[in-house]
Formats: C-alpha cells, sequence, structure tokens
C-alpha cells in the first residue's frame, strides 16, 4: 500500500476529499432550502385560510408589508382612479397563453390609494402598443385582496402606464396619490366587477419543490467519489508490480515466443547444366563474381 503515499495518489486522494466535502455542503443546503420552504408554505397556508382585516393593519405608507403577512386578505373602500391604470406586460395565464395584467389605483376614504391587482386579460402582448382596457366600476366598491410585496429591480419601471413587474414604489411615480406600500391581488369586488378578469394565481402551499431530491443527488455524488477512490486504490494494489513498480518479477513474465525459424537459403542448382540459378553468384561478362 506504500503507493497511496506517492505523490500522484496524495493529490488524487485531496482532490477526492474536496469533492466530497462540497458535495455534503450542497446537499446540506439544499436541505436547509428544503426546511424554509416547508416554513413558508406554513406561513402561506395560514394566511390564506386567516379571515379579511381592514387594510390599515397591514399596510401603511412608506413601511412595505413583510413576508409574515404576503397572502394575508385585506379590505379596502372607495373608488377606482381608472385614468392611472397601469398594464403588467408578458404575464400568461395557467394555460400559456399570452397577455397582461391590469393594476388600478384604489383610492380609498382616507384619500390614500392601494395599487390592486384586478386580473389577467388575453392579449398580444406587444410592448410597443397600449391594449385597450375594459372598463372599471364607477362609484364606490369594496375590494378585498391579497396582500403582496412589492417586486425589485429595473423590470418595475413604469413607462406610459406600462411595466413588467408591479411595484408601489415605482408606480408612486405616475398615481397621484400617496400609496400604501405593497399590493393587493383582486380576490373580490361587491358590487361584481363590470367585465370580469381571470383569477389571480394563488401559490401552492403543498409542494416542497425539488430540495430534497436535489439534496440526496449531491449526497450520492459525493458517496460515489469515495467509493470510486477506494475502487481504484485496490485495483492498484491488486495489480502485480515489480521491483521498480513498473514490470513483473522475473519468475512470473511470460515467456517470449521467438519467432519461427526460417532456415537457410540455399541456391537452387540445375546438375545437368551444372550451373546455379542464383543471380548473386552468376559472374558478369568480365568473368568476375
Amino acid at each position: 500500500m506504500g503507493f497511496l503515499l506517492t505523490r500522484r495518489w496524495l493529490l488524487f486522494f485531496l482532490a477526492v476529499l474536496l469533492m466530497a466535502w462540497g458535495a455534503s455542503w450542497l446537499g446540506q443546503w439544499q436541505f436547509r432550502r428544503l426546511h424554509e420552504k416547508r416554513h413558508d408554505n406554513h406561513v402561506i397556508a395560514a394566511n390564506l385560510a386567516a379571515a379579511p382585516v381592514p387594510i390599515e393593519q397591514l399596510m401603511a405608507a412608506g413601511r412595505p408589508p413583510g413576508p409574515q403577512v404576503e397572502w394575508r386578505r385585506v379590505t379596502a373602500h372607495g373608488r377606482w382612479d381608472d385614468a392611472h391604470t397601469i398594464v403588467v406586460k408578458y404575464q400568461t395565464s395557467i394555460d400559456g397563453s399570452p397577455g397582461v395584467d391590469i393594476a388600478t389605483p384604489l383610492v380609498t376614504d382616507s384619500g390614500r390609494a392601494v395599487l390592486v391587482d384586478r386580473g389577467w386579460m388575453g392579449t398580444r402582448n406587444v410592448g410597443s402598443t397600449h391594449p385597450k382596457l375594459p372598463a372599471v366600476n364607477d362609484g364606490r366598491v369594496t375590494v378585498t385582496g391579497w396582500v403582496r410585496q412589492d417586486a425589485t429591480g429595473d423590470a418595475t419601471l413604469v413607462d406610459q402606464l406600462q411595466t413588467r413587474a408591479l411595484s408601489s414604489r415605482a408606480a408612486a411615480k405616475v398615481v397621484p396619490q400617496p400609496l400604501y406600500a405593497g399590493f393587493l391581488d383582486l380576490a373580490r369586488q361587491s358590487p361584481p366587477p363590470v367585465h370580469e378578469l381571470g383569477p389571480i394565481e394563488l401559490p401552492d402551499d403543498t409542494s416542497d419543490g425539488p430540495h430534497f431530491f436535489y439534496g440526496l443527488q449531491w449526497w450520492f455524488f459525493g458517496f460515489l467519489a469515495v467509493v470510486g477512490f477506494v475502487y481504484l486504490a485496490y485495483d492498484e494494489w491488486k495489480r502485480p508490480h515489480g521491483p521498480q513498480g513498473d514490470e513483473l518479477p522475473p519468475d512470473r513474465q511470460r515467456a517470449r515466443s521467438m519467432p519461427p525459424s526460417t532456415g537457410t537459403i540455399a541456391p537452387e542448382t540445375k546438375d545437368e547444366a551444372g550451373l546455379r540459378r542464383n543471380a548473386a553468384t552468376r559472374p558478369n561478362s568480365s568473368g568476375s563474381p
């Protein structure tokens, strides 16, 4: 087993050790994500089942709603500000059809507005044109909606009342009324809307995602690396080596087979003529060989 102390095998062992450690860490990371996913699912399930509360209890201006209240239902009373409706582009339905979400500010009785995603509408989704939108109800309405956190990044930029992701911070630049932080996904409206839109898709609070199988996969890769090293080391140990480590001992070498004997080449002679037919021994014109 002295070959394990050679430079080549020591480097190989360190590489396998590093690979196994990395796979173990990645597996643990996936299982931590699984634990977080299950915790989030528990919070979402509880929030979806909770009774609606007035909007002032969970939302405020300048104070974004936290993840612990996302998908809670709140109730607000007010009037739609259809002139400042924002189109959320490039949204697909459950069956994959292209369309947009329509978000309209609801000006509450307090004078503060809340951005409400009223639902999905099918359209060709051409970003350069503004789709024709269905009208909102006139007069006072009561809205119940799920609390949502603002999106982040450049996709929230509002240009010509169109955006790719909804954010109250970005919408505040085009909506004249002060806005509640966060926004609502519409659950119910009273009186019912004049034009029904596609319903909001709720999160799946029963799925753990792929984290469990990803974690097992990484641990299997680490186990495979260790088993592979042990197998290669065993194979090297079983292989016979000579004194120099690269040849068999003399008594275990296979005898070499000699090439078959070709015999001697005798010149062919012709007795009756007394002459040899071998051109190499035939005299030349001068009489010398």
